[in-house]
């Protein structure tokens, strides 16, 4: 129980690595905020055993606000934040029309400094919190049809290392989780066999990481043994990122 009496804000937690995200969150002994846009309640909603739901818009600052400011009213303090809600399309780059682009960069990149400033604005006045941004290995090198959604990973990379330097004094920690190919419903949205094809033949494993895999780097960085990890890219994909062209590849 490595999480016991902390309380956790996981965003995009009503599905895929959120989901499984805040079940292990759960699973560790922690009271945990699942804050998803799918939620329809605009209200905390007490669902039992430490866990609690409402809706959340991370683009629009004012949701963001509201959130906090309820969570703060009925949970307490928020120790640490797991930025997971985002989007994304594979859309070749003479393609991508530009009201995509904009959304992908909306959710992804201006949801996550939204929640990381308010986060961080509560956190401060406690000096300690921690804040987990998921990322992707897109925003890590280059992967076809993913202009937009590389774009908004890598920027999350680079604005979680700034909030790790300028927050550090503040006693809060940022961290990025940078996940390969995840089975998720999204990715199974996206992928279709050849892509999958490809994913495999060029990931050492053989296989698709599952969103379990990420919720344990999640709890890693959230708890007490990363005390001194700050600003650090976890990749969580199976070796794919150093791997290169393999055998078989496309």
């Amino acid at each position: 129980m490595t999480l016991e009496n902390k309380t956790l804000l996981v965003t995009g937690g009503e599905s895929g690595i959120g989901a499984a995200i805040v079940a292990r969150f759960l699973s560790e002994g922690a009271t945990v905020i699942s804050a998803d846009i799918s939620v329809t309640a605009d209200t905390l909603q007490d669902v039992g055993d430490r866990h609690y739901r409402m809706s959340v818009d991370v683009t629009d600052e004012a949701s963001v606000h509201t959130l906090f400011k309820a969570v703060g009213a009925q949970t307490g303090p928020v120790d640490g934040v797991v930025n997971s809600a985002g989007i994304g399309h594979d859309v070749p780059f003479l393609d991508t029309p530009l009201e995509l682009f904009d959304r992908i960069l909306a959710i992804n990149l201006r949801g996550t400094f939204l929640i990381g400033r308010e986060a961080a604005r509560h956190m401060k006045e406690q000096a300690s919190g921690s804040i987990v941004n998921l990322a992707s290995v897109s925003g890590l090198k280059a992967n076809k049809g993913r202009a937009a959604y590389g774009a908004s990973k890598a920027g999350v990379i680079l604005m979680s290392q700034i909030m790790a330097v300028e927050l550090a004094e503040h006693g809060i920690r940022v961290n990025v989780i940078a996940p390969g190919p995840i089975d998720t419903p999204m990715v199974q949205e996206m992928h279709d066999r050849e892509t999958r094809a490809q994913w495999i033949s060029t990931t050492p494993m053989g296989r698709y990481g599952s969103p379990e895999d990420i919720a344990g780097a999640a709890v890693f960085l959230t708890g007490p043994d990363a005390g001194y990890v700050n600003g650090h890219v976890m990749v969580v994909d199976g070796g794919f990122t150093p791997s290169g062209i393999m055998p078989g590849s496309k």
